[in-house]
């Protein structure tokens, strides 16, 4: 039976947790060379390595996935601009915020908009636009130019219910994603700090 005095419960189970964090984020996170290659961020110099958009913790990862949600509903490549811009000032994980815009792709763009112009419309109570707006013109990868400017005039023929669906939108799965991550890192960290609590009685 040992009589040593533990380390704080509540440091352990912080530790322990942020070991198990950092261990599965390692082999899916963006390192600095990959976020070097995005030219668009190249104006912000060295400011996006500071240690603060890199570190991992329980407020840095929520702000980095809420952001990135947010951010992903941003068209074509001001994403990760947005992403860079909303991370230096919120202090969320760089990484992790250009990771989770990668939600939306050619494949979920549409049934998002599709969903952002109903949230927009509902909340607007604006039910006037024609139901050939949201027939979605079909996606042609032989001819990417053509269907892009097709998928523009198709989204900027929805109007204002699509505007202001996409950033109540965003702002729902930021804030959810947010109070998600945080809810579960604390339930986490409680339950391992119980678990090493119990242990430490048991050695007493």
């Amino acid at each position: 039976m040992s009589n040593a005095n533990p380390p704080p419960v509540s440091s352990v189970a912080q530790r322990s947790w942020l070991r198990i964090v950092r261990r599965k984020l390692r082999h899916i996170l963006p390192d600095s060379a990959q976020i070097r290659s995005y030219k668009i961020l190249h104006l912000f110099g060295e400011r996006l390595f500071h240690p603060a958009l890199w570190g991992i913790n329980r407020h840095t990862v929520a702000k980095g996935v809420a952001i990135g949600l947010f951010c992903g509903l941003i068209p074509g490549p001001l994403q990760v601009l947005g992403s860079a811009i909303a991370c230096l000032y919120l202090r969320g994980n760089l990484p992790l915020a250009i990771l989770s815009t990668f939600y939306t792709n050619p494949f979920t763009i549409l049934p998002l908009y599709y969903v952002a112009y109903h949230y927009g419309a509902l909340v607007m109570g604006d039910q006037q636009h024609q139901a050939h707006s949201l027939s979605i013109p079909n996606w042609n990868w032989q001819a990417i130019g053509e269907s892009t400017e097709q998928m523009m005039q198709w989204a900027s023929g929805l109007g204002a219910p699509l505007a202001v669906g996409i950033l109540l939108l965003a702002s729902t799965l930021a804030l959810s994603s947010y109070l998600t991550i945080t809810l579960v890192w604390n339930w986490r960290l409680r339950r391992i700090w119980w678990r090493r609590l119990a242990q430490h009685q048991q050695l007493k």
